[in-house]
């Protein structure tokens, strides 16, 4: 049973567990780190996001906070942005770039970007899949039974692995959607630039991590399949 598979546990569980760790990490540490710096214009990271947002034209676009931490994101359903307390009021390095990093998702959108809309495509198949897992999980209990169940596993984590390789370059996209218009509006100095690509580059970092630790889950059940067959 996959639970209680060895090699499931060091080939698979601990790399993706310990990548995930050392991605949230960096991301905590860059994030700390200037979110300590104010930003030299004083602007909070809602009226750096409104200003990227208005030259783009998209005036009507709500800009709205939410509780907790990082939970920043663009919403493209209700075509709004919604960011963390901190980000929304932050008058800082990190607020101001997380916070164009999403107005960068809307300019997507606005834009047709065709991974952006591949994205949006595939969250459905995506939230299904991921209930679906959680279900075959359960099901793994009572394996002997089952014998389509390593090709059902195999199915859902090749859906979930395409996700995350869609999603990797739609994150670093509106991250240099964000340095570009944060550069060329002038809410950011050129020494501030480097700040603002930390906080973001490193935040693409978790996209990594979970693009890695889904392939491996795949690459596991491919492998098993083999075995299976064998």
């Amino acid at each position: 049973m996959m639970m209680f598979d060895s090699k499931y546990l060091l080939f698979v569980f601990l790399p993706g567990l310990l990548i995930g760790l050392w991605a949230q990490l960096k991301l905590h540490s860059a994030y700390g780190k200037y979110s300590e710096v104010p930003i030299e214009n004083g602007m909070t990271g809602a009226e750096a996001a409104r200003r990227v947002l208005d030259q783009a034209g998209l005036t009507d676009m709500p800009v709205e906070e939410v509780p907790g931490q990082l939970t920043d994101h663009y919403d493209p359903e209700k075509k709004a942005l919604f960011l963390s307390s901190d980000n929304f009021h932050g008058r800082t390095i990190a607020a101001v770039g997380v916070a164009a990093h999403e107005a960068g998702h809307a300019l997507q959108h606005l834009h047709q970007d065709a991974m952006f809309n591949l994205r949006m495509a595939l969250v459905p198949v995506t939230q299904f899949a991921s209930y679906a897992w959680m279900g075959v999980i359960l099901l793994g209990f009572f394996l002997h039974l089952i014998p389509h169940f390593i090709l059902i596993a195999v199915a859902i984590f090749a859906v979930l692995t395409l996700f995350q390789l869609v999603t990797l370059p739609v994150e670093y996209d509106a991250s240099a959607r964000a340095k570009e218009q944060l550069f060329r509006l002038g809410l950011v100095r050129e020494d501030e630039r480097v700040g603002v690509s930390k906080v973001l580059d490193a935040a693409a970092l978790t996209y990594v991590a979970a693009l890695i630790s889904t392939f491996l889950q795949l690459l596991y059940f491919v492998m098993a399949a083999r075995d299976d067959r064998s």
